[in-house]
């Protein structure tokens, strides 16, 4: 019978349906060279253009598309837990546990950058910052998120959309205790997204608490802690080499919602799920 989950690399705390990522260490990947081919220059009057317009690569074929009867459960975070998996068994991928957030202002501008995954669970999907950041400050005002991971030795994508809130003080502190302590030190050095005069600034402040908690214990910021992504869409993406890309999405079922929408199939745990055109 195929597992759903491999733990091999993961630690239970507190519940056991709560996973928590540790540490991953960078792997030696082997790149490439990008064929000088690849890039044409052509002359304006101010500037040359890149053109990248043969930048391409081969995915999979469609003999390894992902077809609904490859899904490993109709819940949509075992589904994640198994690709997941993958990943972090991949020696191509780094750090499997990378994924890009995106936030936005209150009046919509949007930002994005790479956080790391710290814990998943059938409650959502965990991460932990400085809530004085832009992400914190755009949090606070429209506390929505949406986080993408690309595994792209494996072609695959997961996009995971859904409304966000801090977790307790309790756990958060508890985490922070859990990371080593120059990691503690540096989150307290960091006030991050502030302006600073230089990087000098960051080592003499940094040598400065090194110094006052060499002996004692790094106390928790008020200003950082964690957050927890509640999905109610998460898409799966494979890549194939003719741009049919393969693309099944679950969502939620709103409260009261019974009938299934037409091409829609019914889930696990209040998930129904369909196909979308690549």
């Amino acid at each position: 019978m195929k597992r759903l989950f491999s733990f091999r690399s993961l630690n239970f705390i507190r519940k056991p349906d709560q996973i928590i990522l540790p540490p991953l260490y960078s792997l030696p990947v082997d790149r490439r060279a990008v064929s000088a081919s690849y890039f044409c220059t052509k002359s304006t009057n101010d500037h040359k253009q890149m053109d990248l317009s043969d930048m391409r690569k081969k995915y999979k074929g469609d003999e390894e598309s992902f077809e609904e009867d490859q899904l490993i459960s109709l819940d949509p975070i075992k589904q994640f837990g198994e690709w997941f998996d993958q990943a972090t068994k991949c020696p191509e991928i780094g750090e499997a546990n990378a994924m890009c957030l995106a936030t936005a202002s209150k009046d919509g501008r949007p930002s994005a950058r790479m956080v790391l995954l710290k814990g998943f669970s059938n409650e959502g999907f965990r991460f932990f910052t400085n809530y004085e950041s832009r992400k914190g400050k755009e949090l606070d005002v429209n506390p929505h998120a949406c986080l993408v991971f690309y595994w792209e030795p494996l072609n695959k994508q997961i996009r995971i959309e859904g409304p966000v809130e801090k977790i307790s003080r309790e756990n958060s502190v508890e985490y922070f205790h859990s990371r080593p302590k120059s990691s503690q030190i540096g989150a307290v050095v960091s006030r991050q997204s502030s302006v600073i005069p230089n990087r000098q600034y960051l080592r003499e402040k940094n040598a400065e608490l090194e110094e006052k908690y060499k002996d004692s214990e790094v106390p928790a910021p008020e200003y950082w802690g964690g957050y927890i992504v509640n999905p109610y869409l998460i898409e799966f993406w494979q890549g194939q080499t003719n741009r049919l890309h393969d693309r099944i999405v679950f969502t939620r079922t709103k409260e009261g919602e019974t009938d299934l929408q037409e091409m829609q199939h019914q889930a696990e745990g209040g998930w129904v799920y369909h196909r979308l055109a690549p």
